[in-house]
């Protein structure tokens, strides 16, 4: 066995955080952010605006397809939205799993501000921006607020935990649904979410136990978009 097999071995045994007690058996969750797109490319608002991957974006689904294809994944459960929903297609024929679509993992209605830079909403709407980066119960305008997208994702972690509860679903999902999750599994208030950067085609992982505690195991992972190092021969 290789020191890296052993390492996979002992942490597929965890089932809890660090050296603490046992918690028992975890429902995981890995947690991919869907391909590029032109919007995610420019860094604008996307927010419940359908666009479709980009040509990288369709390479790093596969990408990540590939990466995933022997996670013994029971489920692939994405945003109804087409780009993440593109993306968890190729992560469902890679792995065999059925794929489920979950309204709740949309990603933001930003409102007024979709298509837009953040330079450019705040230009135009300095003060809502200034609130809505002070409160989670500001939105945009027309738009959703962070409590009101946290209680509909929420609710999806809920029912994703009863009907696959102690097994490994892949979420195909967007940037507020992914990090209202993390700040979920790590009792970070809303405002943490300013402080995470999570890039396009990244996973996280994180393992969610009966008790109603989880583990954060990987955040913004991107390995599997690097090209493969090949070792020299000497």
């Amino acid at each position: 066995m290789t020191a890296r097999e052993a390492e996979s071995e002992a942490g597929a045994g965890r089932e809890g955080p660090g050296w603490g007690a046992s918690l028992g058996k975890a429902t995981t969750t890995l947690l991919l952010r869907h391909g590029q797109t032109e919007l995610s490319g420019e860094r604008r608002f996307s927010g419940r605006t359908d666009v479709p991957l980009t040509k990288e974006g369709i390479k790093q689904a596969a990408q990540a397809a590939r990466h995933l294809a022997g996670s013994g994944a029971a489920a692939i459960i994405t945003s109804p939205l087409q780009r993440a929903r593109r993306t968890a297609e190729a992560v469902a024929e890679s792995t065999g799993a059925p794929l489920v679509v979950y309204e709740e993992f949309a990603e933001a209605e930003f409102g007024a501000w979709q298509g837009l830079t953040f330079a450019e909403a705040a230009k135009k709407w300095p003060d809502e921006l200034a609130a809505w980066l002070a409160s989670p119960d500001a939105s945009p305008p027309d738009g959703e607020s962070f409590a009101t997208v946290a209680m509909r994702v929420l609710a999806g972690l809920d029912r994703l935990i009863d009907e696959y509860r102690h097994q490994t679903t892949i979420v195909v999902s967007h940037v507020t649904p992914i990090k209202t999750l993390v700040c979920r599994a790590l009792l970070a208030p809303p405002e943490a979410m300013f402080r995470m950067n999570l890039e396009v085609a990244s996973l996280c992982h994180i393992d969610c136990f009966d008790n109603g505690s989880a583990v954060l195991r990987s955040f913004n992972d991107t390995a599997h978009l690097r090209p493969a190092r090949r070792l020299s021969r000497r």
